[in-house]
Formats: C-alpha cells, sequence, structure tokens
C-alpha cells in the first residue's frame, strides 16, 4: 500500500462517533477525548525507537516506492513493456513520497532548532 494511501486510510476514532447512530441512553457526563486530559504515568512512558522508527519506516516506504518507479523506468526503456503511463505514475508518487519525506524531515530540524533555543 502506498504512504500517502496509508495516510489517507488512518481512521479518526471522533470521526466514527459523529457518524454513529445517536442514543437515547447514551450518558450525559463529560466525553473523554483520546489524547486529551492530565498527562498519566502511562501516557509520559517513553517507547522505545518512537520517532526514529517512525522516521526509518518512512525511509523504507519511500525508498520502495523510488524502486518500484525505476524498475518500472527501466522496463520501459528495454521495451519489456509498454506501459509508460505507469511509469510515470510511479515516478510522480516517488517524487511526492520523497518531497513528503523531506518536508517532515525539516520540520523535525527547525523543531529542534528552536527547542535549543529555549532559555533553560
Amino acid at each position: 500500500m502506498s504512504l500517502i494511501g496509508s495516510i489517507a486510510n488512518l481512521q479518526n476514532p471522533l470521526l466514527s462517533q459523529l457518524n454513529a447512530p445517536t442514543r437515547t441512553d447514551a450518558p450525559t457526563g463529560p466525553v473523554k477525548l483520546p489524547g486529551m486530559g492530565l498527562p498519566t504515568s502511562e501516557s509520559t512512558t517513553v517507547q522505545p525507537g518512537g520517532f526514529g522508527k517512525v522516521f526509518e519506516q518512512l525511509v523504507s516506504a519511500v525508498d520502495a516506492k523510488d524502486t518500484e518507479a525505476r524498475s518500472l523506468t527501466r522496463d520501459v526503456l528495454l521495451g519489456k513493456t509498454d506501459q509508460v503511463h505507469q511509469s510515470v505514475i510511479a515516478m510522480q508518487e516517488a517524487s511526492v513520497a520523497f518531497q513528503l519525506m523531506v518536508e517532515v524531515r525539516n520540520k523535525v530540524v527547525e523543531s529542534y532548532q528552536e527547542l535549543m533555543r529555549m532559555p533553560v
């Protein structure tokens, strides 16, 4: 599945609640939204690999897109296939995925620099 497709297919729990039929026996107390509220001990624990692992998966997905695009382009150039449109689409998908990865990296670097400028 493509990186952009997997991002688009993420499910939001709030959207599913909005689309659910309304019930008359629903609780009337405060609604607990995921990720909202005061931090608890379980929400402050750091998972090993965290962002680094996510970024590594992003780089791997971008590399796979690039490899696929190069393979399709090579097949077209060698005359193994006549699906030029598939090759062009794959090249554009790889290009967009790479641009997304670069922008994520730029935002991470910018955020790190901003944190370093904060007085202690």
